[in-house]
C-alpha cells in the first residue's frame, strides 16, 4: 500500500505529541521504572466501565500503547497518513470531534460486545483484560478515507492495486474473520474495537451528512422566501409620527 507524504496539520501534530508524551513519560518512565500504576488506571477494562462506572477509560485508553515500540509507531503513522488530509478537508474542530467519537465509540461497542459474549458463553475473560491503543480511532479515519476518497487507488501489500473503498471493506472483513477465529476479546488484538471504530465512523459521517442536508434545505427555503418578497410603496400622506417596536 502506498501513501503520499502528508503534512503535519495542527490537530494531527498535537495528537502525535500527546500520544508519544503519554507513552514515554507516563508509561515508560513513571510506570516501568518508578512503578506508578498508570496503565491499570487508564486502560479500558470493560468490567470496570460497566460495573464500577470508571467511564473515563472510554476515552483515556486510546492514548496508551504497549511497551512494544511498533505498536505506537504504527498507530501514529496511520494517524498521520489518514488524518492530515481529513483535517485539511473538514477543519480542525470537526476532525478532533470525529477522532474522539470513533475512539470512544469503539470502546463502547467493545464493552457491550464483550459483555454480551460473557452472558452468552459464561467466559468473563474479556471483562478483565485491558485494552489500550489508538487503533479504534485510526480505523475510523480509515473508514472516512474509504467513503470520501473511495476511487483513489492504493496498493495492498505494495503489490495489488485496488480502490480505497475496497481496501477499507477488505480490512473490515479481515478484522471480522480474525475476531471469529479467536474470540470477541481477540486475545492480544482487540479486533472488535477495530470494528467498533469503523462502525462509529460510519455513524458519525452519516449523521454529519444528514445535518448538512437539512442545513442546505433550510438555506434554500430561506432563499426562496426572500425571492418572494414584494416592495409595496404607499404614497398616501400620513401625518402620524412613526412608531417603533422593541
Amino acid at each position: 500500500m502506498t501513501f503520499q507524504t502528508a503534512p503535519f496539520t495542527p490537530a494531527v501534530k498535537w495528537l502525535l505529541i500527546v500520544n508519544v508524551a503519554v507513552w514515554f513519560v507516563f508509561q515508560v518512565i513513571l510506570e516501568r521504572f518508578l512503578h506508578f500504576p498508570f496503565t491499570s488506571i487508564f486502560s479500558l477494562y470493560p468490567g470496570k466501565v460497566l460495573f464500577e462506572f470508571q467511564i473515563w477509560q472510554l476515552g483515556s485508553y486510546m492514548f496508551l500503547h504497549s511497551m512494544q515500540v511498533t505498536h505506537i509507531l504504527f498507530n501514529m503513522l496511520m494517524l498521520w497518513f489518514f488524518g492530515a488530509e481529513l483535517e485539511q478537508r473538514w477543519g480542525t474542530k470537526f476532525f478532533v470531534f470525529y477522532y474522539l467519537f470513533c475512539g470512544i465509540g469503539a470502546a463502547i461497542l467493545y464493552c457491550v460486545g464483550v459483555w454480551g459474549y460473557a452472558l452468552a458463553t459464561g467466559s468473563q475473560t474479556g471483562l478483565i483484560v485491558p485494552v489500550i491503543g489508538a487503533s479504534g480511532a485510526v480505523f475510523g479515519l480509515l473508514l472516512a478515507q474509504g467513503l470520501i476518497f473511495g476511487d483513489r487507488v492504493v496498493y495492498f501489500f505494495m503489490l495489488f492495486p485496488m480502490k480505497t473503498r475496497w481496501f477499507v471493506a477488505l480490512m473490515g472483513v479481515i478484522q471480522f474473520a480474525s475476531m471469529m477465529t479467536s474470540s470477541v476479546s481477540g486475545g492480544e488484538v482487540a479486533y472488535l474495537a477495530h470494528l467498533g471504530g469503523l462502525a462509529a465512523g460510519f455513524i458519525c459521517l452519516k449523521g454529519k451528512d444528514f445535518m448538512d442536508r437539512n442545513e442546505w434545505k433550510r438555506r434554500q427555503k430561506a432563499k426562496g422566501k426572500g425571492r418572494n418578497l414584494r416592495l409595496v410603496v404607499d404614497n398616501e400622506k400620513d401625518d402620524k409620527p412613526p412608531k417603533y417596536w422593541n
